[in-house]
């Protein structure tokens, strides 16, 4: 296993729309353990694949207080949904800042696991949110994009700031 790199807005790779997954070999489960290592050491809930610039649709999360109900999503789609949810927010990808999105409460989801195998499953609560979120960084979207222009620029410019002074 090894710890991958988290890309950080505003880098330009966090825009790339991934691809769907054709291919469940050995290099896709490795990917997979890589991604849940890198997710649990950031510390996160989630981790989508476009977060370590691989180009794939592909998701890792664990919601669970305890940290041990591991759930690897690849093609995930959301075949239903409803209600409406508002919850704080944060972001491996903009680390140190959390604001408000609105999100579906429920939703039901179709994914493939890391054998290929299609399931479909109910998912409320922070377990729903963690999920559209996740689905979002495969369309090349952030949550920062569900801001005003004058939020998402401060988050912009701070973060721009601190990796230059990291760098510097």
């Amino acid at each position: 296993m090894a710890l991958l790199n988290i890309l950080h807005f505003p880098d330009s790779r966090l825009r790339t729309v991934a691809k769907a997954v054709t291919e469940f070999d050995e290099d896709l489960k490795q990917l997979v353990s890589d991604m849940f290592e890198t997710m649990y050491e950031a510390p996160g809930i989630g981790l989508a694949a476009t977060q370590v610039d691989r180009h794939i649709r592909l998701l890792v999360m664990d919601v669970s207080e305890a940290r041990n109900q591991p759930r690897c999503l690849i093609n995930p789609e959301i075949v239903d949904s409803g209600g409406e949810e508002e919850m704080d927010e944060g972001c491996l990808s903009v680390p140190g800042f959390y604001e408000k999105v609105s999100r579906a409460e429920h939703i039901r989801v179709r994914a493939h696991n890391q054998d290929g195998e299609v399931s479909e499953f109910e998912a409320e609560g922070i377990e729903a949110v963690c999920i559209q979120h996740e689905m979002d960084h495969l369309e090349g979207k952030l949550f920062v994009d569900y801001l005003s222009n004058l939020k998402r620029n401060r988050i912009r410019n701070k973060l721009v700031k601190q990796q230059k002074q990291q760098a510097g």
